[in-house]
């Protein structure tokens, strides 16, 4: 068979992927290149190669946001939320699958639900809420927070994961003498390592990257200040210091941005094996 007219669609496909990875790269470029330019170069013309490479920026911007501590905040704060999201997401979804009843189906319905809710019609409640128990400015109020909020699709995954674990192995462990504790930790929760995986690395890019949240819930609190909430000092209401906001833009996000790449490929692994099976 002749396969010589198939190619020149072939190699018009070729060059829309060519074009369209162009554009979804175009942001990171034109991050980078201002990152290293001066104020007015970036005013002047942002889309242009450095004609100077500034890369005193990033060292204005590592003593300027207090680089260590922010970045310490954000991990300390994204690694504390995306441990209690697992566990407590885990173990909710568990029960929800092998024990259903009437009240777990609600309960399930009410998580998915919560998916829905715009976060902005929240914002108010949220803030009187963690006034009254006291939970603003608080290390354990942003995590707390980060719980309520991460729990519907974490619970949601985990439900459609779990569903695929043979029941077998659970009744072997009980036969042999396991506490429903045993059970889960060391049969069913080593078991889901491929969606918990994806679970860590969904809520990792959520709360590395949210400013709205930290900016209700720790407030003026500077011990506690995030990446994406430090950056923000470099836009004032007459100037915005474009030069050294953008440093700071690249600083904040590459670590998650190599977190990302090196974990990407778990995202698809968990999500369909979870939506597949069972």
């Amino acid at each position: 068979m002749d396969t010589s007219r198939y190619r020149p669609k072939n190699f018009i496909l070729e060059i829309l992927a060519i074009l369209l990875a162009l554009v979804f790269l175009s942001p990171f470029y034109l991050v980078l290149s201002n990152s290293v330019k001066s104020l007015k170069e970036i005013l002047l013309d942002a889309a242009s190669l450095p004609a100077i490479f500034h890369w005193d920026n990033y060292s204005k911007v590592w003593d300027a946001i207090n680089f260590p501590q922010a970045f310490w905040n954000s991990l300390s704060i994204t690694i504390l939320s995306v441990i209690f999201i697992v566990m407590f997401s885990s173990m909710a979804a568990y029960q929800i699958v092998r024990r259903p009843s009437r009240f777990n189906s609600f309960v399930f319905l009410l998580l998915v639900s919560a998916m829905i809710i715009p976060f902005q019609s929240l914002m108010l409640q949220l803030v009187r809420v963690t006034s009254i128990l006291e939970l603003r400015g608080e290390l354990y109020g942003i995590v707390a927070c980060y719980l309520g909020f991460g729990m519907p699709l974490s619970v949601f995954l985990f439900h459609g994961f779990i569903k695929s674990v043979p029941y077998e192995l659970e009744e072997a462990a009980r036969v042999d003498g396991s506490n429903p504790y045993g059970v889960f930790f060391r049969i069913v929760f080593p078991l889901l390592l491929p969606i918990i995986v994806t679970v860590i690395i969904l809520n990792t890019l959520w709360i590395w990257n949210d400013y709205l949240l930290p900016v209700l819930v720790i407030g003026g609190n500077k011990d506690l200040t995030t990446l994406p909430v430090a950056v923000t000092k470099f836009f004032g209401q007459y100037t915005k210091k474009w030069d050294l906001a953008l440093a700071g833009l690249v600083m904040a996000i590459l670590p998650i941005l190599l977190f990302f790449l090196s974990l990407q490929r778990y995202i698809v692994e968990g999500v369909t094996a979870g939506s597949v099976k069972g």
